[in-house]
Order: structure tokens, then C-alpha cells, then sequence
């Protein structure tokens, strides 16, 4: 169950795109009221910002007199996001590139709090609080493990690569509002972001180059149905196109994993294809590294299990515990030596685990 599961507070939301955005309401962690769809107008900054304010407008008009205690809602950056100053190269929202105050703005017309976020944040965020770390956790205490985690590491594989950490409950901003591993240097192509390589577009492009198909109308469904042998196509080029997205995508979770030290859970729409990359994902987070002296070491030091294969569950479960002496007295006490994480695809969808986040954020800030 969510945190926020039964809560009756309501609080407003967003789905913003560039070409359209969704106004909805929230509370106990599930919508109340069906979306209101308006365009983004998103080159044009006070059309965007009237169409904002007639969305939110629409939505508490149709809340039979119940008042929201906050709006809350993810939007794309670069963004100072605990002021709520989105500002900087956005291609879904020129109009924002000089800076807008919009948490200011919105707070004085609605006199309510405003909370903005990256979409990534509030991914993890959700996940932490009422999706995969709380399922984890559940699972463990029902094998009788007595080992628990308190951070979770969030990645969406889509448009873009992002990544949201969550620690001990509460949401890593950074400083700067800019906690990212998508412009690490990709491992396959030298000079080159890694976003490159694990996009949608990555998938599109390997599959271009490696069966010398240049089909433009080609999505990331279809290259997985070809892997999948349902669809007519180069079968080699979609596995490895995938491949390609596992690995370097693994070796960026490993680094991240190795800082943060915690479940990671996978969204977005190409999480959908888990079975072709997983398995070379897994293989680059087992991964060896060595030093100069010529000692093997674990790339990531925490034993990396697949949380979504009942047989790495259970060995995940059961650990190493054992029975360990107190010097000097006849007492015992259990102690397991294992270092280790897990990985798990999202289950309750990227979009909604998203939206929860935004409600559970809000909440977690007034309540604070």
C-alpha cells in the first residue's frame, strides 16, 4: 500500500508535453476526475501559461466545491526546480528559454503551493514511496528475510535516458537541480552522450545500421516484434539493437548503483522490451574490473540479482545469513555478509508512478 493510499487531501496535477498537456486531480494517490486535454501552445509564452491556468481552473471547477491543498506536476528542464524557474534549451517549450518563474506564478493566481519536479525525480519518487521499493520490501518480509532496503534508484528508457534517487525517503535534487547520468560519455562511441546509445532513437539507429533498412516509420514496438519473430525483418539487427542499448545502459546503472547503493526499478516505454536487454544489462553490472596490479574486482561491489526471475528473488532473499558468536560469551547473533541490490521493471506504469510521485512529493512537503 502507498503511503499516501488513503489519504483525502487532493491535489492538482500535470502532464505536460509540447504538444498537448492533461489537468487532473489526485487524491489517495489515484485520479478523481477524467483528464482535461488542452494544446500546449508551447511556442508562445502567455498562451502557455493562460492555457495552465484555464486547465487548473477546469479542474477545481469540476471538484464539487473540494479545495486542493497544492499543485504538483513534472516539467521538462533545464529548471532551478525548488524555486520553480523553468529556463534554458527546451525544444517542447521554446518559449521558456529566457526563464519563467512558473511554480511563483501559479502559486500567486491559484494561492496555493507549487511543486515542479523532473519527470525522472518524480518516477523514482513514486516508485520509492508506493511501487517497487515497498514491493521489495513486502516480498522479502514474506520469505522471512530480515534484510530491508531505504533507496531506490529510478531509470526511464525512452525519448531521453533519466534517473531519479531516492534516499532514506527523500528525493535527491542535488544542488542544482541536476542529478543526471545521460550525458556520461558513451562507452561505444567515443565523444558521444550515452542518451545516444539507449534512447528510442539509439534503437531506431542500430536497427538502421545493422540491417540496412532506412524506414523512418520503424518504432521501438516494431524492431521488438521483429526480435520477438512476429514480425517480418532483420531479427539479428533488432537483437542487437537492443544489445546495444543493455550494455551501455548497464554500464551507467552500474556506476550509479555503485554511488547509491540501492534498488533500481526500470520504466519507460522501452522497459517494455526488457527480455532482449536485460540479460546483456545484467552482464555489464556483473561485470569484472581489474587494477594494475592485476586484482579482479566486481564492477558494481553489491551482488546485482534480477528481482523480476523468481529463483535470483529467492537467492536474493535468502542472502548469506549465519549465526555469528560474541567473543567470549555463549550469545550469538546473525550477521550476513552479502553486499546487494536488485532490479526490477516498473509495474505499476511509468505515467502513473509519475503522477503518485507528484501527489506523494506535495504531500511529503506540507506534511513536513
Amino acid at each position: 500500500m502507498g503511503k499516501y493510499k488513503n489519504d483525502a487531501r487532493v491535489v492538482l496535477t500535470l502532464d505536460a508535453g509540447g504538444n498537448s498537456m492533461r489537468f487532473a486531480a489526485m487524491k489517495g494517490e489515484e485520479f478523481i476526475i477524467d483528464p482535461i486535454v488542452l494544446p500546449s501552445n508551447a511556442n508562445d509564452l502567455d498562451l502557455c501559461l493562460q492555457t495552465m491556468v484555464t486547465g487548473f481552473k477546469t479542474v477545481v471547477n469540476q471538484l464539487g466545491g473540494v479545495q486542493p491543498v497544492a499543485i504538483s506536476f513534472a516539467f521538462p528542464g533545464p529548471a532551478d526546480y525548488p524555486a520553480g524557474i523553468i529556463g534554458g534549451y527546451l525544444p517542447n517549450f521554446p518559449s521558456f528559454r529566457d526563464g519563467v518563474a512558473l511554480g511563483p506564478y501559479l502559486k500567486e493566481v491559484f494561492g496555493i503551493p507549487v511543486y515542479i519536479n523532473n519527470d525522472g525525480d518524480l518516477f523514482a519518487f513514486g516508485e520509492a514511496l508506493s511501487g517497487a521499493l515497498p514491493e521489495v520490501n513486502d516480498r522479502l518480509a514474506a520469505a522471512g528475510s530480515a534484510k530491508r532496503f531505504r533507496n531506490l534508484i529510478g531509470y526511464t528508457f525512452g525519448t531521453g535516458f533519466g534517473i531519479g534517487c531516492v534516499i532514506n525517503g527523500q528525493l535527491n535534487r542535488g544542488d542544482n537541480s541536476c542529478v543526471e547520468t545521460y550525458c556520461l560519455a558513451n562507452p561505444h562511441i567515443q565523444g558521444v552522450i550515452l542518451e545516444d546509445s539507449v534512447a528510442i532513437r539509439a534503437v531506431k539507429r542500430v536497427y538502421a545500421e545493422q540491417s540496412g533498412v532506412q524506414d523512418a516509420t520503424l518504432t521501438p514496438k516494431d524492431i521488438f516484434d521483429i526480435a520477438d519473430g512476429k514480425r517480418e525483418g532483420d531479427r539479428r539487427a533488432a537483437l542487437a539493437s537492443f544489445e546495444e542499448m543493455g550494455r551501455v545502459a548497464g554500464q551507467a546503472i552500474a556506476t550509479a548503483a555503485q554511488l547509491m547503493d540501492g534498488i533500481v526499478v526500470i520504466g519507460g516505454g522501452i522497459s517494455a522490451s526488457a527480455k532482449f536487454f536485460m540479460p546483456y544489462l545484467l552482464e555489464e553490472m556483473r561485470g569484472t574490473v581489474r587494477t594494475l596490479s592485476g586484482d579482479v574486482l566486481q564492477r558494481v561491489q553489491m551482488k546485482v540479482y534480477n528481482l523480476d526471475d523468481e529463483a535470483d528473488f529467492a537467492a536474493f532473499a535468502k542472502g548469506d545469513a549465519r549465526e555469528l558468536k560474541i567473543y567470549g560469551t555463549e550469545k550469538t547473533v546473525t550477521y550476513d555478509p552479502q553486499k546487494r541490490i536488485g532490479i526490477i521493471i516498473d509495474k505499476i506504469g511509468t505515467s502513473k508512478a509519475i503522477s503518485i510521485g507528484a501527489y506523494d512529493f506535495a504531500l511529503d512537503q506540507l506534511d513536513a
